[in-house]
């Protein structure tokens, strides 16, 4: 009767084994949540250096103006998830290759700035809005206004 009394609990049962298991598991998740933390850290920091170039501002900016695209879109017109492309600046000149998808109440699509930057000035080679729907394209080029 008093062997039943003394016996140990789980814990006391199991620890040998127990210890380094949980302190291998807790290094697991601890790395799994810094490298999300880091993640999410570097796109946000990314997506903010899209959001503040000029090609951006104005690709946005004539896609939430043309009334084709908020015809097929609604309003308002907002990114959606990742961008995708490039930004490059060397000097005075610069490139950017820029594939943002944006939505809106109606509807889905990408936005493609292509543009060359010489001096101050952008110049813009492609702007135009891919609907997924129907893969209708509407050239925004002939719309251009600068951003302000």
């Amino acid at each position: 009767m008093e062997e039943n009394s003394k016996q140990k609990n789980w814990f006391g049962r199991n620890w040998k084994w127990s210890l380094p298991t949980f302190g291998c598991l807790s290094i697991i998740v601890g790395t799994i949540v810094t490298v999300f933390l880091l993640y999410g850290a570097i796109e946000t920091k990314v997506t903010d250096m899209f959001k503040d170039s000029v090609p951006y501002a104005v690709g946005m900016k004539n896609l939430r103006q043309n009334e084709l695209v908020i015809e097929k879109l609604g309003e308002p017109v907002e990114p959606n998830g990742m961008f995708q492309g490039s930004i490059n600046y060397e000097d005075d000149n610069g490139t950017a290759d820029l594939k943002i998808p944006v939505k809106g109440p109606k509807g889905e699509a990408t936005l493609l700035v292509i543009a060359e930057k010489n001096g101050d000035v952008w110049i813009y080679q492609t702007m135009k809005v891919t609907f997924e729907v129907d893969d209708e394209i509407i050239n925004l080029l002939p719309f251009l206004k600068e951003a302000e």
